[in-house]
């Protein structure tokens, strides 16, 4: 039986079937256990679907890269798209994280946004790739998925798109209350913010031209731009 919206917005909340690093009844991922396979398997699907695309990423070469046989790896991921969709939630709660840790006790409404957009830059290669696949494969959090664990993971990703969409909107809107920002519709504002701070990872290869500090710094400018006069 379909669950309603309600018992949907809760599954961030629950427990995964066959944990492994899954979320627990407080929302958090268990710890692994020292044998588990888990983590290389994430980051060698991160390095592999970032570099090369999903779709032209076979699951045997993930499987080859941690060290393990192909059905060993169903213990962990029971598909190559229940892979996607958790690297994709894992990047959604590192961006809420990120985000808090950065605007949390900053008492000044404009260097909490720096604080923030700052954030979002402050990653590893590895962390730029998975953002890359996250912004590519968004268009998945619009269908339900005919497996359970395929749609735990999906759910708990619209639930996290829902919340960092509401503290960035929040910020914004405590900012104008305060004064420091140009009244606008906050959660326009917070969207369109989030929008451009994204649209960075479809075109940022480390390396490149354009250094994430640079990169960074133009992005704050534009974002203070958006709630100033």
């Amino acid at each position: 039986m379909r669950q309603s919206a309600q018992d949907q917005r809760a599954l961030l909340g629950t427990t995964e079937v066959e944990g492994n690093g899954g979320p627990t009844e407080n929302g958090n991922r268990r710890q692994e256990g020292p044998r588990s396979k888990r983590s290389l398997i994430l980051d060698a699907a991160v390095d592999n679907f970032g570099r090369y695309g999903f779709e032209h990423t076979k699951w045997a070469t993930i499987a080859d890269e941690v060290g393990i046989g192909q059905t060993a790896l169903y213990h962990y991921f029971e598909s190559k798209s229940h892979c996607l969709l958790t690297i994709m939630s894992t990047e959604l709660e590192r961006s809420l994280n990120r985000f808090r840790e950065a605007s949390e006790g900053v008492e000044d409404y404009g260097d909490a946004l720096r604080a923030a957009v700052a954030s979002a830059y402050d990653v590893t290669p590895r962390e730029a790739l998975a953002a890359r696949i996250l912004l590519s494969h968004m268009d998945l959090l619009q269908t339900a998925r005919q497996s359970e664990r395929e749609e735990l993971e999906r759910q708990r990703s619209r639930v996290l798109v829902r919340k960092i969409e509401d503290e960035w909107s929040t910020l914004i809107r405590r900012g104008m209350e305060s004064g420091a920002f140009v009244e606008r519709d906050a959660r326009q504002s917070g969207r369109a913010m989030l929008a451009l701070i994204v649209s960075v990872w479809r075109w940022y290869r480390p390396g490149g031209e354009r250094s994430l500090e640079d990169i960074s710094e133009f992005i704050i400018g534009a974002c203070l731009r958006l709630v100033g006069p």
